[in-house]
């Protein structure tokens, strides 16, 4: 990975971050001179993460006046979460039927590491073995189009998938839900996963609206998901 590729990704990950926390509102116009200050770079990896914002919906570029945050409504973010979970659950599914002795070492080996991470209290360790974890079942489902599709909708959610785990006690709810996912795919039990995996996405929706609540002292019951 180039150094000016890195810029890039680090650039477009803290601005997500920020749109999902709602330190950036919808609307908001996105500027260039003081966001290279801030990252100490030139404009030019600026503009590429604007236009991997813009692929993913958070951002919109307007000729001659800049870039503008397009954050999604909450109605917006629950149709893709429940959207996601009908992905994910077709993803597991398969993966039940088509798994290999390989691929369920690795979801075995990710797990463990989602575990070691929860006992250190390192939530981006655990987001990125998270990842591995559920990138794996999208490869094991063996169909390519559905992998694809899922790990753009995936990437779409990304900064929102991120935030849920810092909701108090979520970490230790999502490894249950995956150890549960596991097990049904020890099992063979294609349906059982399925439906665990759709409640744990949905879940994420859910939890995602409690931080939401938290972050801005609202109480969680106001916000309709």
């Amino acid at each position: 990975m180039t150094n000016k590729y890195k810029a890039s990704a680090l650039i477009c990950s803290e601005i997500e971050q920020k749109i999902a926390t709602g330190a950036y509102k919808d609307g908001e116009k996105l500027n260039e001179a003081d966001l290279a200050d801030e990252f100490n770079v030139s404009r030019t990896p600026l503009r590429e993460a604007f236009q991997i914002l813009e692929g993913i919906g958070l951002v919109e570029l307007i000729p001659n006046r800049g870039a503008f945050v397009r954050r999604p409504t909450m109605t917006r973010l629950v149709e893709m979460f429940e959207f996601m979970a009908e992905l994910e659950a077709w993803c597991v599914k398969l993966a039940t039927r088509r798994l290999t002795s390989a691929q369920q070492l690795y979801l075995k080996r990710a797990a463990s590491d989602c575990e070691k991470a929860l006992r250190e209290g390192k939530n981006d360790d655990y987001y990125e073995a998270n990842n591995r974890l559920h990138g794996m079942i999208y490869q094991a489902s063996g169909n390519a189009v559905l992998e694809e599709e899922t790990h753009r909708m995936h990437r779409r959610l990304r900064p929102f998938r991120r935030k849920q785990l810092d909701v108090i006690g979520r970490l230790e709810k999502s490894m249950q839900e995956h150890a549960d996912i596991l097990v049904a795919m020890d099992e063979g039990d294609e349906e059982k996963a399925a439906n665990l995996m759709r409640k744990h996405i949905y879940t994420l929706g859910n939890t995602y609206d409690q931080y939401l609540a938290a972050l801005e002292e609202v109480p969680a019951d106001v916000i309709e998901l």
